[in-house]
Formats: structure tokens, sequence, C-alpha cells
């Protein structure tokens, strides 16, 4: 069959709602798309980790601390099904973590950013997940079937983490004045990297359109980013607190929020390697990796020796069985 007529019954099953499985045919550029996407969300949980991993020991008290190690828990879930996800495109995990660890492969710009105090954990909570949240709804409709799946389970714990940023935050609120300031300040320095996190404006987002076809994305970063801001916008007033842009304001013509403009010359420095934590979080994750080694190589040992077992004992009842 002509390579054009297998793309026509791709497409096909693209506009027929019908999942892509990894033993179909698929375009390479579909394949790699893909593959890039799903790695990159999967290192993004990964070192999503660091932030909250370094207030464990600080949180204010023995339920927050176990609120956050619950996060956290979570998030090394996320990136174990995402992985397994991606390793069905053809591409081992342990070249997905080299690329990771090279620099070569992205994730999410918002965990190059410093979590300075304990609101912090509430606003990552609130903004960076809920900004994941409206990115990876439509995710557990992408046409590719291992994503779309793991998406599911993902989903329902990131809104977990949602309400517990907010409810955190709301009890900062309700606090003293410096617990106020304190989640005020929060706020205002997450703010605007959340907006950042759903990419490039439509304009200049490269691979966009072909995405959008392929129906692995189901709506525009600038689609999102409108979609997060009027919800924020909504829910903010229950903090009793402000979002920091003096142009944020209904528009009752369009029916949506008009917000100010973002800063992508910082976008683009922070997705290049130059952000405030670029350089910290990847030597953070070498280093750890490098530490684990002998974890992993006890676990392959273990795991080899138990096949042995195994494989002993199934030859040794074959043979009584003959006998």
């Amino acid at each position: 069959m002509p390579v054009q007529d297998f793309e026509q019954v791709f497409q096909d099953k693209i506009d027929g709602e019908i999942k892509i499985e990894p033993k179909d045919w698929m375009p390479d550029a579909y394949r790699k798309t893909n593959l890039r996407q799903i790695s990159q969300h999967a290192h993004s949980e990964v070192v999503g980790m660091l932030p909250e991993g370094n207030w464990v020991t600080r949180a204010p008290s023995l339920k927050r601390k176990a609120i956050l190690l619950a996060k956290i828990q979570d998030e090394a879930g996320h990136g174990l099904y995402l992985y397994s996800a991606a390793e069905t495109l053809g591409m081992s995990r342990d070249e997905m973590i080299g690329d990771l660890h090279s620099g070569k492969a992205k994730y999410s710009s918002i965990f190059n950013y410093p979590a300075l105090t304990w609101a912090d954990m509430g606003a990552i909570g609130w903004l960076v997940d809920g900004a994941a949240i409206l990115n990876q709804v439509m995710l557990c409709r992408t046409s590719y079937g291992p994503y779309a799946r793991a998406m599911v389970r993902i989903c329902k714990e990131e809104s977990f983490h949602q309400r517990q940023g907010f409810e955190s935050l709301l009890v900062l609120s309700k606090g003293t004045d410096e617990q106020k300031a304190m989640c005020q300040d929060a706020i205002n320095r997450w703010w605007w990297p959340s907006l950042m996190m759903f990419g490039p404006k439509d304009s200049e987002s490269t691979n966009s359109d072909q995405s959008m076809k392929w129906k692995i994305k189901r709506k525009s970063n600038d689609e999102l980013r409108q979609q997060f801001v009027d919800m924020i916008a909504q829910q903010i007033k229950v903090l009793g607190m402000k979002l920091p842009d003096e142009a944020l304001q209904w528009n009752e013509q369009r029916g949506h929020y008009d917000f100010g403009a973002i800063n992508w010359d910082e976008f683009w420095a922070v997705v290049k390697g130059n952000g405030p934590c670029n350089k910290q979080r990847l030597e953070a994750r070498r280093k750890a990796h490098e530490q684990g080694a002998w974890v992993r190589e006890a676990a392959m040992a273990y795991a080899a020796k138990t096949a042995q077992k195994k494989a002993a004992a199934a030859m040794q009842a074959g043979a009584l069985e003959m006998a």
C-alpha cells in the first residue's frame, strides 16, 4: 500500500476518534511529536518534585507535611506512567533520562523558578497545577491511546493538588498580616510564570497546527491561557487577594477577562536554560541519578535472581511430571 494510503487510513482514524495504539502504523512526525511531548511531560513531573521536596522538612505542621509528601509521591507516579507511555513509541527510559540530564530534552519552564516561602507550596498547587490541569484534561482525549489512558488518573490526582494548594492559601489569607503578605507575595511571583506554562502565543507555536489536526492537542495555547485567566480571576476573589496585573478587567463584549502582556523575553530565556534555577534543577537530577545507581543495580540483580529461581522451579516441576 502506498504511503499516501497509510496516511489517509491514519487520518481517518483520527477524525473518527479512534485511538492510535503502539502497533498501529503512524507517520514518523506523529511518533516524534508524541514522544517529545510525553517525555517532556514525564520530565516535568519528576523535576517538579524538587521545589516542593525542599519544603518537606520545613512544613508548619504534621498535617501539611503529610499532604506535601503525598503530593510529591503522586508526581513521582505520574512520571512513571508517562515514561511507560513514551516507551511504547520506541525510546528507552534510560535514553529519555539521558536526554534530560544532558540538557537536550526540555521540561516545563515553571520549575526553574525558586520556591522561597511556605506560601509557594500553596501557589504552586493552585496556580501551577491549575494551569497543568487545563492542559491535561484535554489530553484525556488525545489521539494516542497510552497517553490518553495515563492522563485519566493523573488528572484526578492533579485536581486534588489544585484544591490542596488553594486551601493552603485560603488559610494564610485568613491569618496574620504577615501570613497575608506572604500569600500575596507568592501569588505575585507565580502568576506570570503560570501564564507562560501554556507555551508561546499561537502565532509563534510551530507545532500547534499539526498537533491540532492529529488531535494530539484539542485547544490552542492562547485558548487555554484565556480559560485559565478567566478561572483564576474569579477564584482569587475568595482569597481576598489580587493578581499582579493592572490590565486585568472583565470585557463584556468578549465575554472574557482582558489581561496584560506577558514578558516573552523572560519566557524564552528560561526555556533556553537561563532561568533562575535551570542549572540547579538539572544538577540535582543528575546527582540523584548517580547516587541512586546502586539501588537500580540491586533491583535489577534481584529481579534476575528471582527470574532464575522461577525458571529453575519450572524446569524441576516439568522434570517431575515427565518422570
